[in-house]
């Protein structure tokens, strides 16, 4: 079984953002929102009551009340930068800062919308099926993680942490950095809860403008973990070396877009009615 007990780097969505970088995150906000806009295309029936987990700044949270208006919505994160944001575009929409590892719902919700959050929570083994036991009866758990470790963009800043003069500060790092479970963990951790458990994996292809595209989508999140025990000359030599070595991976096509591959895995597991 795959080891999904310690946080995986794969997302800014609403991780371990620190000093948020709006201009950053929103140069990229629609390719962000169409997993998000794919996934709550799987939820085929209408919830009542729906927590967004880990909302961001509301992007996914206004999709849910523009499919749902008549339902009762309320977004939990942990980035207060975020949150923000998300109550300055959605005032009139509920928001709650919480330390999502640790949250509990007062009343058990119909839908729990997780787009790209959860990869950031350890002990997915327990995780999982404690989410969908707060989940109403014939409701459901909905999920999308960046599943990308071993894309070249996440390949390359390991390697770099390992190589170089930051090596005894980075190389931890990047070795406590693992990967989400697999389709197999998801579905037998499920089951057991559910009356279906849909699982598929979306490989999406954006066509960016360039290497220094590709750095700006990583700068904001994935990167920051190995840029902030460096000081500014390091951060420069980290910055130069990996950018060259994206430049290598991803070549420039004939239009001058560069392809950026970005595995995505999806869950719609929906909760079985108790037995009497």
């Amino acid at each position: 079984m795959t080891d999904a007990r310690r946080v995986a780097e794969v997302d800014i969505s609403d991780g371990p953002t620190g000093d948020w970088d709006a201009a950053l995150y929103f140069k990229f906000e629609a390719e962000r929102a169409q997993p998000a806009r794919d996934l709550l295309a799987r939820v085929d029936f209408e919830p009542r009551r729906i927590v967004d987990f880990g909302c961001g700044p509301g992007s996914t949270t206004q999709m849910l009340a523009e499919r749902f208006p008549q339902a009762e919505i309320i977004a939990v994160g942990n980035s207060e930068p975020m949150l923000a944001e998300a109550r300055r575009r959605l005032p009139k929409m509920r928001f709650a800062q919480a330390d999502v590892s640790e949250w509990r719902p007062h009343r058990r919700p119909d839908l729990i919308f997780a787009n790209a959050s959860l990869q950031w929570l350890p002990n997915h083994e327990s995780l999982f099926p404690r989410l969908m036991a707060y989940v109403a009866e014939g409701g459901a758990l909905a999920v999308q993680m960046p599943d990308n470790r071993h894309e070249p963009s996440h390949v390359l800043m390991r390697l770099i942490a390992a190589d170089g003069p930051w090596v005894d500060r980075l190389a931890p790092i990047a070795k406590t950095r693992a990967v989400i479970g697999t389709h197999v963990d998801y579905y037998n951790w499920l089951t057991p809860l559910a009356t279906r458990v849909d699982i598929w994996q979306t490989t999406y292809v954006h066509p960016l403008g360039g290497v220094d595209s590709l750095l700006d989508w990583f700068r904001g999140g994935a990167l920051r973990p190995f840029l902030d025990p460096l000081d500014e000359r390091e951060r420069e030599q980290f910055l130069e070396r990996y950018t060259s070595e994206l430049a290598e991976a991803y070549p420039i096509e004939r239009d001058g877009a560069l392809l950026f591959l970005y595995p995505r895995l999806f869950i719609v597991a929906r909760k079985r009615y108790a037995r009497f």
